[in-house]
């Protein structure tokens, strides 16, 4: 007999052994149960004794099981007893004593199986004849643990719930026992072997069932362990139905038989390789199991511990918080990705992070003002599915961006308000299984929601602040830069004034050119390091032809680069002409910069009646969406080497005071289109009109 055989059944010997005194010393003294529950547990010892002593297919070992299963379901009918159901449920008794009469005929079949010992297809017969029989009463058994337990009151269950424990995993050990045994006509080693212990764990929750005071105690296991159970009953179910099948299939007999046994083994064990790695059927069977077994849908403690591990640590470099954000959100819908839209200068929300959603088609701007601030103003969160049913949302809601209702995928919408103001938006994806958002879901993001809130607020406040602080360090090098240029002017003063009483001679002509020389290095030296950039305040502000306007600047770039005007169209737009030229000129060098020599960088005018837009169009390297977002408006941000990152910040800031704005379309290898929009003359007017009469009547 193997060694852990030997050891499992001693453990389970002794594990019942003390059992039964602690149930004699501890146990409570009027509980009905108190003494069927210590003979079942000195009779399961007494098995696992002789089980060690001289194996489990011994017959006085046979016939200490057979005592044994009588004691179980004795004490199975006295947990009845302690609610005085034995009484009242006539059927139970009557049960009860089919049971008994059916596992004594164990004996019966002991004493055939010695006598045919000669004549193996008796003991066969014999076998299958006795495995039925287990079978019935540990069905039988079953159904009465059933009935006990589903009929008690509240009060009952807390009492019953280690017993019942431990007679459910015992009989449900035995059904598996005799189910297997059955179908391949011998007692499964493998389960033979661990009898002693599964009879160990019966012993402690017997023993944990015979005081009100530990009979309280509950089993709470995690939702990893539940999950990892169910997957392991599913297996296992899925296993003994392949067997039943195939061996159903090899009663056919014959070559068919054979044939059809295998290839039904091939299916099936096909199939497993499909399902088990599917992230639909394990969403599946999560959704089941929470559905089923918990009260809630998420354990929040571990929910709420991958949420922080996901924001604080950066498992991938190349992840930024945004992306994090979007995915901490995901985990917990089990979203197959995501999406962070973040408000501009206008409101408008833009494209910030898309984390595992690239095949999506989101347009600039992602979505207008009015919807931005209607999430702010709510802070609803829009489930997607409802709204395409046609289901009754905010009205100020209902001006949803077209690509977000035509995309099936997009699922739910979260704004993160940060003390009502909404820093972001974050789309998720449909799950991996389909369903829809329930109240713990919307609760759950709503808190995560703000949490990711405050984290994007702070970060931002740090980025301002390193702004200010780089700004600082760009006003101790223009102090440094003016004490040069001031010794510059002192020099050439000096000069211009001596050139007044020595002009004519020659020698201070040469050195009038060595010093002039010197001077105009040292200059260009300070604009190589400065760039270009300007104050940014506007001055008067005029009437221009804005097609004129894009023409001039064009000629001014001849002999340096290839600009052509491809389209211009006409029209008049009020605006400060030198902070306008200014700003164009920045962003018409940076498309220069950005090209190679041979490539043309076109200028663009367009007229809609409202708006003139001047498009400024290269075939350069393009830019990221991160770098877009993140760093081309922001200064000191460059992509080009040594670029001080003033020319495109200087541009935003001009035109924005002039009313107007500035937007990107760009991808990396393909170039970039920068489009400045400004109003028409007219129209500025119109408004200006229009708000000054709203200021006389407030």
């Amino acid at each position: 007999m193997p060694f852990l055989a030997v050891t499992a059944a001693i453990v389970g010997a002794v594990a019942c052994v003390i059992a039964a005194g602690w149930v004699y010393k501890r146990g409570e003294a009027q509980r009905r149960d108190r003494d069927a529950t210590i003979l079942a547990l000195l009779l399961s010892a007494l098995w696992s004794v002789l089980c060690a002593a001289f194996g489990a297919a011994d017959f006085s070992t046979e016939l200490a099981q057979t005592a044994r299963n009588i004691a179980l379901v004795y004490l199975l009918f006295r947990l009845f007893a302690n609610d005085g159901r034995d009484l009242s449920m006539r059927m139970v008794r009557y049960l009860v004593i089919t049971l008994f009469v059916v596992e004594l005929f164990q004996p019966l079949l002991l004493i055939l199986d010695r006598r045919f010992v000669s004549i193996p297809e008796a003991q066969a017969f014999i076998f299958q004849i006795s495995a039925i029989l287990h079978l019935l009463v540990t069905i039988g058994s079953l159904v009465l643990l059933h009935n006990l337990y589903a009929g008690a009151a509240t009060t009952s269950r807390n009492l019953l719930r280690w017993s019942a424990l431990a007679l459910a995993g015992f009989w449900l050990f035995e059904l598996n026992y005799y189910t297997i045994a059955y179908l391949t006509g011998d007692a499964p080693d493998l389960l033979s072997v661990l009898q002693g212990f599964a009879i160990a764990g019966v012993a402690v929750c017997l023993a944990l069932g015979s005081h009100s005071r530990t009979a309280g105690l509950e089993f709470s296991p995690s939702r990893a362990v539940a999950f990892r159970s169910l997957s392991l009953l599913v297996i296992t179910a899925y296993l003994l139905a392949m067997v039943v099948i195939a061996q159903s299939l090899a009663a056919l007999g014959g070559e068919l038989g054979r044939f059809s046994q295998v290839g039904f083994l091939i299916l099936a064990c096909a199939a497993a390789v499909v399902w088990v790695p599917s992230a639909k059927a394990r969403g599946w069977l999560r959704v089941t199991l929470v559905k089923h077994l918990f009260q809630h849908r998420y354990d929040y403690r571990a929910e709420w511990q991958r949420f922080t591990d996901t924001v604080g640590l950066n498992e991938n470099d190349n992840a930024t918080l945004q992306d994090r954000a979007v995915k901490a959100l995901a985990d917990i819908t089990d979203s197959r990705g995501g999406l962070l839209l973040a408000p501009n200068e206008e409101a408008e929300l833009e494209l910030v992070s898309d984390w595992r959603w690239r095949e999506i088609s989101v347009p600039s701007p992602a979505a207008k003002r009015g919807f931005s601030s209607a999430l702010e103003e709510s802070g609803y969160i829009v489930d997607f599915d409802r709204v395409r049913s046609g289901a009754n949302v905010p009205v100020e809601l209902r001006s949803f961006p077209e690509w977000m209702l035509e995309s099936e995928d997009v699922w739910a919408a979260v704004p993160l308000l940060h003390y009502g103001r909404l820093v972001g938006v974050v789309i998720l994806s449909r799950p991996t299984t389909n369903r829809s958002l329930d109240w713990e879901d919307l609760d759950l993001l709503r808190v995560a929601g703000r949490q990711l809130a405050s984290y994007l607020a702070e970060q931002t406040g740090q980025q301002a602040l390193m702004e200010a602080n780089r700004f600082d360090e760009f006003n101790r090098r223009i102090a440094f830069v003016m004490h040069d240029i001031k010794n510059l002017a002192s020099q050439l003063s000096l000069l211009a004034g001596n050139a007044e009483k020595h002009a004519e001679n020659p020698e201070f002509r040469k050195d009038m050119l060595i010093t002039l020389r010197n001077s105009a290095d040292k200059l260009n030296t300070m604009l190589a390091r400065l760039g270009r950039y300007g104050s940014g305040k506007p001055s008067e502000m005029s009437v221009v032809e804005i097609s004129a306007l894009v023409g001039d600047i064009a000629k001014r770039f001849n002999g340096m680069h290839s600009v052509e005007v491809a389209q211009a169209i006409p029209g008049l737009v009020r605006c400060d002409v030198e902070a306008l030229t200014q700003a164009l000129q920045h962003l018409v060098q940076n498309a220069i910069d950005a090209s190679k020599d041979d490539d043309t960088v076109f200028l663009e005018v367009k007229n809609d009646g409202i708006h003139a837009k001047i498009e400024i169009v290269d075939s350069g390297t393009g830019m990221t969406p991160e770098f877009v977002r993140n760093g081309l408006f922001k200064p000191f941000v460059s992509s080009k080497e040594g670029g001080f990152g003033i020319g495109a910040f200087e541009a935003s800031e001009l035109i924005r005071a002039m009313g107007g704005r500035i937007n990107v379309e760009t991808r990396p290898g393909l170039g970039t289109r920068f489009m400045v929009t400004l109003p028409l003359s007219a129209t500025a007017k119109l408004f200006e009109q229009s708000l000054s009469k709203k200021n006389e009547v407030a």
